[in-house]
């Protein structure tokens, strides 16, 4: 049965894309936004159901819950919210990382924020660890991974932080068998230990990278022993990447449609596609390019993983999908042009979560909490209790 008040229809009210509403294109080189009307919008902190979320099959009914909410917790005059969220439970702390400043210098820069959930309202203060160039990040043990981007002259990959003051970091790993990465992006951890990450050019065309010494791939890496491996190509621009609760699953995003200077091409809707969601599964993997997604048999050898046999899976239609994360029945959330997209394990369109000015990235908290990276802004959706994001199970 439907909720009063909450619109379930097979489609949206159509959209214009637009830019960032606060900044220049420029500074969000990495989506599109398809912007919500203002006049869907609260005044107040808080948007009710009907505003707020967008029901397209009647399952998303029981993730929302009956008292399903979007709350603004903090709002700032830069763009801090972008990427990163990382929910450390213990503390009820956020960490997050800022979308591209320029210093007094001229220098290109990304400002980390711990954010204290405990406090009503909600505090927050920039942190220095030595990272160059932050991005994506996910709890490791009783730390935060976190993506460096890199500097002309420092090294991208995977950085190790401590999440108590001074957090201290370290560089895990920088390169690829001696050639240097791109511009790391996003990051998981399998239960294993491995850890796998995408690493698109988007510094280079940012202009804080030196010129690629290597394919935009994704990769997976063995801490224990030192090993690493190229497990996919033949992106343009990799981006979030995530497991199903099951890890049998990897979903990776790919934002080739949008150029690392905020252009958008749209040669590459149909001759280098769209987007891309790509899935390495209980022999599957899917990719998503433009309005379609593949799947890939996942066979094994010699105890090594190696994918085969595309098959289509699913796609989006506003903007372009950024990070990406499921819950334990295996829904699959994406950060998009106008908020948060839920789909099913097997791909239907579920719901979305309208936010004014999309979504780059998000993390789950507790007991059906969802932090939404706005931005300029810091949104906590609250679904149904009962959800459970993957990554922390609680």
């Amino acid at each position: 049965m439907t909720e009063p008040g909450l619109n379930i229809s097979p489609d949206c009210p159509p959209r214009d894309e637009a830019h960032w509403p606060r900044e220049p294109r420029a500074a969000n080189p990495h989506y599109t936004h398809a912007r919500i009307p203002s006049s869907n919008l609260l005044s107040a902190n808080t948007m009710q159901s009907s505003e707020a979320f967008h029901a397209h099959d009647e399952q998303f009914q029981a993730i929302l819950g009956s008292t399903p909410s979007l709350e603004l917790l903090l709002e700032k005059g830069y763009p801090f919210a972008h990427e990163a969220g990382i929910y450390i439970a213990a503390t009820r702390e956020l960490f997050i990382t800022s979308n591209k400043c320029t210093n007094a210098d001229g220098t290109p820069d990304i400002k980390i924020t711990r954010v204290n959930l405990s406090n009503n309202p909600v505090t927050a203060d920039e942190i220095t660890p030595d990272i160059p160039m932050g991005n994506g990040g996910v709890n490791r043990g009783a730390d935060a991974l976190i993506c460096g981007q890199g500097t002309l002259d420092r090294p991208s990959g995977l950085y190790s932080m401590s999440v108590e003051a001074p957090y201290s970091s370290r560089l895990v790993i920088g390169d690829f068998l001696g050639r240097p990465f791109n511009s790391v992006n996003d990051v998981v951890v399998h239960s294993d230990g491995s850890i796998w990450f995408t690493d698109p050019t988007y510094g280079f065309e940012q202009g804080y990278r030196p010129d690629p010494a290597l394919p935009s791939q994704v990769y997976r890496f063995k801490p224990g022993n030192g090993s690493i491996r190229a497990v996919a190509d033949g992106f343009g621009h990799p981006n979030g990447i995530c497991f199903s609760p099951d890890e049998k699953t990897v979903y990776i995003t790919d934002t080739d449609k949008q150029n690392g200077d905020g252009t958008i091409d749209h040669r590459k809707a149909s001759a280098m596609y769209d987007l891309l969601c790509f899935c390495v599964a209980d022999g599957w993997a899917n990719l998503v390019r433009n309005t379609s997604s593949y799947a890939f048999d996942v066979s094994v050898y010699h105890g090594e993983p190696f994918l085969t046999n595309r098959r289509l899976f699913a796609a989006t239609d506003a903007g372009i999908p950024d990070g990406i994360k499921c819950d334990l029945d295996g829904n699959v959330y994406s950060g998009c042009g106008d908020g948060i997209h839920v789909w099913s394990p097997g791909g239907v369109l579920l719901g979305r979560v309208r936010i004014d000015g999309g979504c780059a990235n998000f993390c789950f908290g507790k007991d059906g909490e969802i932090f939404a990276l706005n931005e300029h802004r810091l949104w906590r959706v609250q679904l149904g209790a009962h959800v459970k994001g993957a990554l922390l199970g609680i």
